[in-house]
C-alpha cells in the first residue's frame, strides 16, 4: 500500500476515513459487549476507543490548520 505524504490535504483526509471507520467498527463491538453484559470486553473497548478518537482529531485539527493558511 502506498504512503502518502504526511502533510498532504488527501493523506489527511484518507487518516481521518481510516480513523472514523475503526471508530464505528469499535461503538459496534461496544453495543455487542452490552448486550451480552460482558463488562471485560466493554472496558478493552473503551479503552481502544480513546487513541482513535485522539487520532482524528489531532488529523481534523491538521485539517483545519491548513485550510486557514493563506495559499492553501
Amino acid at each position: 500500500m502506498p504512503k502518502t505524504p504526511k502533510n498532504s490535504k488527501v493523506g489527511l483526509a484518507l487518516n481521518l476515513g481510516g480513523s472514523a471507520l475503526a471508530i464505528v467498527r469499535t461503538v459496534k463491538q461496544m453495543r455487542r459487549a452490552k448486550g451480552t453484559q460482558d463488562k471485560l470486553t466493554a472496558a478493552n473497548t473503551v479503552a481502544g476507543l480513546l487513541p482513535l478518537i485522539t487520532s482524528a482529531l489531532i488529523v481534523l485539527r491538521r485539517l483545519r490548520g491548513r485550510s486557514a493558511q493563506p495559499g492553501h
